[in-house]
């Protein structure tokens, strides 16, 4: 279902004058994207060793951090976790990223400048709004009005992407949105940090269930109304920020009592 990228490990390349890539900020983008992978896992986002999480690396706008193919979200650790660079070279870590990965990823991050995180899954309510027909997000939930206004639909779908031009075709196809449902195939959640995107990324999956829920009663549902939608989203934008790395912080809490092999 999945590619690695690449047929063998490629060397570490040099990178002069710029902030070690084994400082304190480095490490810990690498525990709190390794916290975001295996709450993703507790939380039934995940989908076998596919899917994929990247943040860009602290003092380096031309590398990111993204999980080797191969690994579970509930196997990853700080170390486990790669670091490339644009051109496809794994600049610190052992193994490739999954193909899909690198194609999507290093474009979204080269070409979308708010895309410091980009989390994209498959997860099952979100994804099944990607398969039916109309907007995918119905705004008649106080969680879904978290996303008015934040979302767009790549509906070109063209099979996996496994080439610059598709990662360059979906990294447009962003635009300003926060949000991508990507038409057949899954989602992707853009934010400014680790926390951001995850934060989005949970309430996104809440929302999408809770639709299903209410699709599957055969009632119409009622959306709020435009104005009451525009207000409420700006309300909650207005805390957005501090709420998610409030929400990181918990999740690191609870793997710290529970599984604190993340931090390895």
């Amino acid at each position: 279902m999945a590619h690695a990228f690449g047929d063998t490990a490629k060397p570490e390349v040099s990178r002069p004058n710029r902030p070690a890539l084994d400082g304190q900020d480095v490490w810990q983008a690498r525990v709190e994207l390794a916290a975001c992978f295996r709450f993703a896992a507790r939380r039934g986002m995940e989908e076998g060793i596919c899917n994929h999480f990247s943040v860009m690396v602290p003092g380096h706008d031309e590398l990111f951090l993204v999980n080797p193919y191969g690994l579970a979200f509930s196997e990853i650790t700080a170390s486990s976790l790669l670091i490339c660079d644009f051109e496809g070279n794994v600049v610190s870590g052992s193994g490739q990223p999954e193909a899909t990965a690198f194609y999507i990823h290093a474009r979204v991050h080269r070409n979308v400048p708010h895309a410091r995180a980009a989390f994209h899954t498959h997860m099952p309510y979100a994804t099944a709004m990607t398969m039916v027909e109309g907007d995918p997000l119905i705004y008649a939930g106080q969680t879904a009005l978290k996303f008015y206004g934040r979302t767009v639909v790549d509906n070109d779908y063209n099979g996996l992407a496994l080439d610059e031009k598709e990662g360059d075709r979906i990294a447009a196809a962003v635009g300003q949105a926060d949000i991508v449902f990507m038409k057949h195939h899954g989602v992707m959640v853009l934010g400014g940090s680790a926390a951001e995107a995850w934060d989005d990324l949970y309430y996104l999956e809440r929302a999408c269930e809770v639709q299903c829920l209410a699709l599957s009663t055969g009632r119409r549902i009622v959306p709020v109304s435009t104005e009451i939608a525009e207000a409420t989203a700006r309300q909650m934008r207005e805390e957005d920020a501090s709420s998610a790395r409030l929400h990181l912080a918990s999740i690191m809490r609870t793997l710290d009592r529970e599984e604190p092999q993340y931090r390895m």
